[in-house]
């Protein structure tokens, strides 16, 4: 099956009703528009042929070049840009209340053990993140085939350079921390016991997560396809080390929370997003990233369940280097305070 047929077939299908108010890709209108620019693109190729052949002139500024097609130009880039905006905001927000009650805290915990007593929340969680997933990478496959088809079409890189524009912008949607946290808990979830989805996604098309946390360099794994899978890495760039305690950057990318807070020149007690407004992502060197920064609850409980003795040696030198920390800040503060 192609994959425009698939897509149509997916936008039709039942568990899109979760998400009847989030932004989709126009897959189908955008390649009626790439159709109908590679036809004119044809007939004025014709045209400058005739002429050329009449009196020898050139007259080919007529014809869609690189960089330089109007029609689609005025569509697509802008279009897309926004679709990819709003289908990365509608996700994460989805994200964020789905994992919201999963690790909630205080009373909310008491209340989701009382609720386990009388609703199977937890299947209900499951299938909601299914669609979540077949969500966002849906529309990112549609929006990846139709940037692809797009410099086909005109001979140009602009489509690969609007990739790389939306990965600076943040609203590349298979590099979302997001999904990486949704993977964790399905992970967590353990679902193998869950009912398995039903119609379009029964035949092969959901997505697997797979998780290594032994190996050299510690992964998580998600295969859209047999030949289709991608890898986020789980090694804190500071330490080198598989990460602990970890927080998402408003950039995307991962740190332990003490790496993260010692980057910032800021104290592991003060948290992340204590940071000033200058402080630097170490990675990409971006801007006030710190201030949004997301605490990966369900990524920290697949590794504390996972590596266990990893995890509570973590704990203990983050709780020393706390201390030792605090120490230092009060005795800075004592020393302030009677002007020394």
């Amino acid at each position: 099956m192609k994959f425009g047929s698939m897509y149509e077939e997916y936008l039709r299908a039942e568990q899109d009703k979760y998400l009847a108010k989030c932004s989709h890709v126009e897959y189908k209108r955008l390649k009626k528009v790439l159709k109908r620019c590679r036809v004119d693109r044809s007939l004025q190729a014709d045209v400058t042929n005739g002429d050329q052949l009449q009196d020898g002139s050139d007259d080919s500024s007529d014809i869609c070049e690189c960089n330089s097609c109007t029609l689609c130009d005025q569509m697509f880039f802008t279009e897309l840009n926004k679709e990819a905006s709003d289908i990365a905001g509608c996700f994460s927000s989805r994200v964020q209340r789905l994992l919201h009650l999963h690790v909630p805290s205080g009373l909310q915990r008491y209340i989701w053990r009382v609720r386990q007593c009388f609703i199977d929340d937890q299947q209900i969680m499951v299938q909601e993140g299914r669609i979540l997933i077949n969500y966002v990478t849906m529309n990112a496959i549609a929006i990846r085939k139709i940037l692809k088809k797009y410099d086909k079409i005109h001979g140009s890189v602009s489509g690969r350079d609007f990739k790389s524009k939306m990965q600076t912008d943040h609203i590349e949607l298979l590099q979302s921390p997001w999904l990486i946290e949704l993977g964790a808990f399905h992970l967590n979830c353990d679902s193998s016991d869950i009912d398995e989805p039903v119609g379009f996604f029964k035949n092969g098309f959901f997505k697997n997560f797979s998780c290594d946390l032994i190996g050299t360099l510690p992964v998580m794994t998600m295969a859209i396809s047999e030949t289709m899978k991608y890898e986020y890495s789980l090694t804190c760039p500071i330490c080198l080390d598989t990460l602990f305690n970890p927080y998402a950057l408003s950039c995307g990318h991962l740190f332990c929370k003490g790496c993260a807070c010692g980057a910032a020149s800021v104290y592991i007690f003060q948290g992340v997003k204590t940071a000033p407004p200058e402080a630097k992502c170490p990675v990409c060197r971006a801007v006030g990233v710190f201030a949004h920064a997301v605490h990966m609850n369900e990524l920290d409980l697949l590794i504390k369940t996972r590596c266990k003795d990893y995890w509570r040696g973590r704990l203990r030198e983050e709780r020393t280097e706390m201390v030792k920390q605090s120490k230092e800040y009060w005795d800075s503060q004592a020393m302030l305070s009677m002007g020394i």
